[in-house]
């Protein structure tokens, strides 16, 4: 038999009750679907939010063909912070701050994300900057709790910055993000983007916002006054692999 080594995060973890999974299996490879259905097997009370999350292999998500290898490096991703779902040990932050794209644990700091976009050639720049609200559908939130994936989790956003550069030729975007509790009125999230023109840069803050809460593996635990519950992708089903969403400049 050999070991299978598979992290767990978020809301899934709590299920299972473990940050990592160690099972024995005799192949050396299997596919993304192959192993899904044997997770779910094996924890036929957590099927359904198994069923809706999705493999990742070496940091990248795994369509349920794709050929998994146990020496791989292996995690099952539930619906990320914004897909459908009722719903690791959580990374530390692996880069230092002040890049372009961050991940800490520290109060963000708007301008230093601006100072990451700025170009003289460019007559547009904006901030999104998303907050811990107190009251969500009549539910009074004490604060928020992030978790992520990091390595993966940066490695996604660099991705967003790759797929805004091909759309918006010459737009520069940098995202900040806290994991950690997040109080009511802090920021949990920073994405500026500079553009030539305001149009390209009101259309690639967008972009970044929804690739980033469809794609980049951080989780959300709302913390309430009765309780507390992990939230996933709430906009339809979650699908990270789903094709690039149109966005156009005028």
């Amino acid at each position: 038999m050999r070991t299978w080594t598979i992290a767990l995060f978020a809301g899934l973890a709590e299920r299972l009750q473990s940050r990592a999974l160690s099972l024995d299996y005799d192949e050396e490879a299997m596919t993304a679907a192959e192993l899904k259905s044997r997770l779910k097997e094996l924890y036929p009370d957590h099927a359904g939010l198994i069923a809706v999350s999705f493999v990742a292999c070496n940091r990248t998500f795994a369509a349920d063909d794709a050929v998994l290898r146990r020496s791989d490096e292996l995690a099952m991703i539930p619906p990320v912070s914004g897909g459908s779902g009722d719903d690791g040990s959580a990374a530390q932050p692996d880069e230092p701050t002040g890049g372009r794209y961050t991940i800490m644990e520290d109060v963000l700091d708007a301008e230093a994300v601006q100072r990451q976009v700025a170009h003289p050639d460019h007559g547009a720049s904006l901030l999104f900057i998303g907050t811990t609200r107190e009251w969500t559908a009549g539910s009074r939130t004490l604060t928020l709790e992030y978790e992520a994936y990091v390595p993966m989790a940066l490695q996604a956003m660099e991705t967003i910055g790759e797929e805004i550069a091909q759309r918006w030729p010459g737009a520069l975007v940098s995202i900040h993000h806290r994991i950690g509790r997040v109080d009511i009125g802090e920021a949990s999230v920073i994405i500026g983007v500079s553009a030539s023109h305001r149009a390209d840069a009101y259309a690639a803050s967008r972009y970044a916002i929804d690739r980033l809460k469809m794609t980049v593996p951080i989780w959300k635990k709302e913390v309430y006054e009765d309780g507390s519950e992990w939230k996933g992708h709430q906009t339809g089903p979650w699908n990270p692999l789903a094709p690039l969403p149109e966005f156009e400049s005028n």
